[in-house]
């Protein structure tokens, strides 16, 4: 049976678009991009996980880019605390910003005394080849805020997608500081 235009043009964009999410979705998971749920569950196994939404003041916010020596351009922060047994055992805080002309978000875990302990991708739409690989990202492990927290100190740029390591090393900075503001004040809300 013939189709009419209408109904031709209904089933191709159909099929289009279940390409197009089947593309999307292998091409995420052969990047190793994981799912902020996995990512959480492997940074903090068999804990308990709390989301919230904490609202920086102006002087929080003011504090972090000054401790960070980049911008925290939201005063909206996305965090994620792990529990055991009643016992904060870590804290993760999403930052999602432009690499080069797309977004990537970043899950960054942190320990119970503020180090970080890994970092997630957990988005990411440039292309794959500027994608950082786990074991740039594991240069991170147990480090703190301080000036060698820099690319060409403690951390090595990547050659070949140095925006890319540029954004990820201004996030980390961003989420150590503003962990150690909200540590050392009180929230503003959740």
């Amino acid at each position: 049976m013939w189709k009419t235009g209408t109904e031709s043009k209904r089933i191709r964009y159909g099929i289009r678009t279940v390409c197009l999410c089947s593309t999307l979705v292998f091409t995420a998971s052969s990047m190793g991009v994981l799912s902020r749920e996995e990512a959480l569950a492997a940074a903090y196994p068999s804990a308990r996980i709390r989301s919230e939404r904490v609202f920086l003041t102006e002087q929080q916010r003011l504090r972090a880019a000054e401790l960070a020596r980049v911008s925290v351009p939201s005063p909206l922060i996305a965090r994620y605390v792990a529990f055991k047994e009643d016992r904060v055992v870590g804290r993760a805080y999403v930052d999602t910003h432009v690499v080069r002309t797309k977004k990537e978000s970043l899950l960054i875990c942190l320990d119970e005394s503020g180090k970080l302990q890994r970092i997630e991708v957990t988005a990411f739409l440039e292309p794959p080849e500027y994608l950082a690989s786990p074991d740039w990202y594991a240069q991170y492990t147990s480090r703190e805020l301080s000036d060698e927290l820099s690319l060409n100190r403690a951390i090595r740029p990547i050659v070949g997608a140095t925006l890319t390591s540029l954004a990820a090393n201004r996030a980390v900075r961003r989420i150590l500081a503003i962990d150690q503001v909200l540590q050392k004040e009180p929230q503003s809300g959740q």
